[in-house]
């Protein structure tokens, strides 16, 4: 049976598979500590320094990337929308 990790990447006690006959009593578990409003702020702070963010050339890159594919799109749809605009003008033709 393999053993999970942990997201520190430390090994951990093997998982056991839930049976349908073995019902598991679950403990009951104590409520979670409030954390105060500067423990708050610091865990903010210390998830805020973790961001990678992009370089000015990946935005500028990925900003071209989806200018060209709206246009890409817009053309697309034009297309489409002129050949059913001829199609139904020509359907509604054959009536007249």
């Amino acid at each position: 049976m393999a053993k999970a990790k942990s997201p520190s990447g430390r090994r951990t006690q093997p998982v056991q598979p839930a049976i349908a006959g073995n019902a598991v009593a679950a403990e009951p578990t104590a409520p979670k500590k409030r954390t105060s409003i500067l423990q708050f702020a610091s865990q903010v702070r210390a998830e805020g320094r973790k961001i990678v963010w992009p370089s000015r050339k990946e935005t500028w890159i990925t900003s071209v990337m989806v200018l060209i594919m709206v246009v890409i799109a817009a053309i697309f749809f034009f297309v489409v929308d002129a050949g059913l605009s001829v199609a139904s003008r020509f359907i509604l033709a054959i009536g007249q």
